[in-house]
């Protein structure tokens, strides 16, 4: 009964994305693709001109930015559609009363959730893989591989917010989540350069947020290189984010909800 019902919400979900999906064009794949060409080809160029080379591990940079930028866009897709959907769930919309009206419950309806963004992150990693193969001179091996970690990145992020979303009043608390906690893990967890580059006291802070195990993970996939840490690690810390998240977004959920 509790999967029967979560792929009905599941389905409640892509229905209604499928009247919403010209909304989420231009955040979802035009803003990435353009952010890949301005950064990796135009800064890219003054980069690749200087000593860049040696810190990117020899490879010119936008095929570097390309699978760390693939992380951090499913690291946004992934805390946008935990954030504002579910307190529109919650909140405004009340869609989370109207489904518990019927045998939906709970945990199907973050079961199905979560699943709705996994399939919303997958379609986004493999059509931004194909992009780094035309934009960033990556193999389609390479890029497809890179498909996996990037989704399990943004997984990584859902489910906890999702598990933050459910403890809101208001739509402040998102907002500074963004602000404060989504911005600088975009700039400072290894997307654009090498966390090793950061200063020594920032470094560690870097190697502890979910965004710096992904792009190790998708860089890693996509160019063959190494990782700082055994990929195992890497993957091992993402999944407990989506497994602790998934429990507490249950119980914040049911605690919200269930009266």
């Amino acid at each position: 009964m509790a999967a029967a019902t979560s792929v009905r919400f599941l389905e409640g979900e892509l229905r209604t994305y499928r009247r919403q999906w010209r909304a989420s064009v231009i955040t979802t794949f035009v803003n990435p693709i353009l952010f890949l060409a301005a950064m990796g080809l135009g800064v890219g160029s003054l980069v690749d001109r200087g000593t860049g080379a040696g810190v990117l591990e020899g490879f010119a940079y936008v095929t570097y930015l390309a699978p760390g930028l693939l992380a951090a866009t499913t690291m946004q897709i992934g805390t946008g559609d935990a954030s504002w959907p579910v307190m529109a769930g919650i909140k405004w919309v009340r869609s989370y009363e109207a489904a518990m009206a019927t045998p939906v419950d709970v945990r199907s309806i973050v079961t199905g959730h979560l699943g709705y963004i996994a399939l919303r992150l997958l379609f986004t990693a493999v059509v931004y893989a194909l992009v780094m193969v035309v934009l960033a001179s990556v193999t389609v091996g390479g890029a497809l591989a890179a498909v996996a970690p990037g989704v399990l990145t943004g997984m990584a992020f859902a489910a906890p917010v999702i598990a933050y979303t459910s403890r809101l009043d208001g739509p402040e608390g998102l907002s500074s989540l963004f602000r404060f906690g989504i911005v600088p893990l975009y700039l400072f967890s290894g997307t654009f350069f090498p966390a090793s580059q950061l200063p020594g006291w920032l470094e560690p802070v870097a190697y502890a947020t979910p965004l710096w195990h992904g792009v190790e993970l998708t860089r890693a996939a996509a160019l063959g290189t190494g990782t700082t840490i055994p990929a195992v690690v890497n993957i091992a810390y993402l999944v407990v984010w989506v497994g602790v998240g998934t429990v507490l977004a249950r119980r914040g959920l049911a605690r919200r909800m269930v009266t």
